[in-house]
């Protein structure tokens, strides 16, 4: 049986996929402050790694926990909102790519199982 990762497409979807993301969130107001100060070349890594991990592919990410990573930027105002537009964003760049809308409902039920974590609840 297939994995999501590998139902994804591999590395090279999840690299592509990172890259969209990123160009949807840094190009929002509302979000794009949250980055002022993160290496980005760092973070598309960090964000692919873990992607893949919790895929299901082949890859242990080793960073920060999301508890860990996300309470500087909750200091700085992070909430639901912002978790909902990051979502957003994830589901735009799945659609643009074609995924088909199975997947896109399974990386979507995997985001929303972590955003307790991500909002320190």
């Amino acid at each position: 049986m297939s994995s999501l990762f590998e139902k994804l497409g591999g590395d090279s979807a999840v690299a592509d996929a990172v890259d969209i993301f990123y160009e949807k969130v840094l190009a929002d107001d509302n979000l794009s402050h949250f980055f002022f100060y993160t290496d980005m070349a760092e973070q598309h890594v960090k964000q692919q790694l873990f992607l893949t991990m919790v895929f299901g592919g082949q890859v242990k990410y080793t960073g920060e926990n999301l508890r860990a990573a996300h309470a500087p930027l909750m200091k700085n105002g992070l909430n639901e909102e912002h978790f909902n537009l990051v979502a957003g964003y994830l589901q735009a760049t799945l659609e643009e790519m074609d995924v088909p809308a199975e997947l896109i409902d399974e990386v979507m039920t995997i985001a929303s199982s972590y955003k307790d974590e991500v909002l320190n609840r």
